[in-house]
């Protein structure tokens, strides 16, 4: 990509808009947080909480979107999005058909803009530098599904002059959309034609070169791209029983997946959401159908294998439905946001890729949507 796209810092005028000095954010960051959003009808909120050592969380405010939500859980992943460097967290407000842009200061979270997201209902984002992307469901509402590309500047976004381009069909019930290859290519799961697309941009950012794939499991829902840019997504099977399963898959260049593990079993039940650790080694779904997390190993190849032979690393809880799931930054810990009983699951990640339960935190309204971590 021509670098002239991406040469607008996001930090620089970006700190000094919220006067604060790169010294004391830096110290903020050193602290961990997780963010999740109420997705409220009445006007979306983001609940934070302070991380300690130990991976407890602890309630740290709520703050308005400007936006409003669904009232209840959204079927993607990624509704909500913190930027690498932590200084930046972007919401979908999937009632009101808007995104929210929050700069992350020591005291919380300030709302620096809040936008049209360029079609209806999104419902997932993704940011390469200063280059973000949202899926927006229209589908759902009877309009139309499509991807849409913003530039970040200053805490404000701006659209990206032709970089909205539909999917396979106006209704596909999408999951996900996520930055590949350097920001290169983007991908987006569809539910419910059972497909994976991917679209090449061109060096000014936008999306040119539409391609579709077949998955290679039914319903494939969340994904995550891990080394070499290999891409592993969660297949929920129309939440049959115990039928769920994970893929992975490699990607070039051009945008064209090609199969490495073909719909390897959970032995669990509507697999939604998936996460790859941070070392590249492990895979997590989420099992919103038997609350459960299973685990996969990542071999050298690519190739998935359960952890466990029954397909559980992590016990969420019955009725819990675990749905969006974040690591800490330092990947000492994976939490899952429980929108059936209103409740976030903690896990120490051990070197060997199991989990160990800690505590959680309650309370959560059971609309929550979404989850980002550092």
């Amino acid at each position: 990509m021509k670098k002239s796209l991406f040469q607008t810092c996001l930090c620089g005028a970006a700190l000094a808009l919220i006067f604060h000095t790169t010294t004391s954010r830096a110290d903020d960051h050193q602290q961990g947080a997780l963010y999740a959003m109420d997705n409220a009808t009445n006007g979306n909120q983001v609940l934070v909480f302070k991380r300690g050592e130990d991976g407890a969380l602890t309630s740290a405010g709520i703050f308005a979107t400007g936006g409003t939500g669904t009232g209840a859980g959204l079927p993607s992943q990624g509704s909500l999005l913190l930027s690498p460097d932590g200084f930046w967290l972007f919401v979908c407000n999937a009632g009101s058909s808007e995104i929210s842009v929050f700069a992350l200061p020591p005291e919380g979270p300030v709302l620096t803009d809040i936008v049209a997201s360029g079609g209806r209902m999104p419902i997932s984002l993704t940011l390469r530098q200063n280059l973000l992307y949202v899926l927006n469901a229209g589908g759902y509402l009877g309009a139309t599904d499509n991807i849409t590309g913003f530039v970040l500047d200053r805490g404000k976004l701006r659209p990206l002059p032709a970089s909205t381009l539909t999917l396979s069909a106006p209704n596909t019930e999408p999951a996900e959309v996520s930055f590949a290859q350097e920001g290169q290519v983007l991908l987006v799961s569809e539910q419910a034609t059972s497909l994976i697309d991917t679209f090449v941009l061109d060096d000014g950012g936008s999306a040119v070169d539409h391609k579709t794939f077949k998955s290679a499991g039914v319903q494939p829902f969340g994904f995550d791209v891990g080394w070499k840019d290999r891409v592993f997504v969660s297949e929920a099977v129309g939440g049959m029983p115990n039928a769920s399963s994970a893929s992975s898959y490699g990607l070039n260049w051009e945008g064209d997946l090609n199969v490495i593990s073909g719909a390897v079993p959970t032995h669990q039940t509507a697999a939604c959401w998936l996460k790859v650790s941070l070392n590249g080694r492990v895979a997590y779904t989420a099992n919103a159908g038997s609350g459960t997390i299973s685990g996969f190993q990542i071999t050298a190849d690519g190739s998935l294998e359960l952890l466990s032979p029954g397909g559980v690393s992590g016990v969420t809880g019955v009725g819990s439905h675990p749905t969006d799931m974040a690591l800490s930054r330092d990947g000492r810990f994976l939490y899952s946001l429980n929108n059936g009983n209103g409740t976030l699951s903690a896990f120490v990640v051990n070197p060997d890729g199991t989990l160990d339960p800690v505590a959680g935190a309650s309370g959560l309204p059971t609309s929550s949507s979404g989850l980002a971590g550092r």
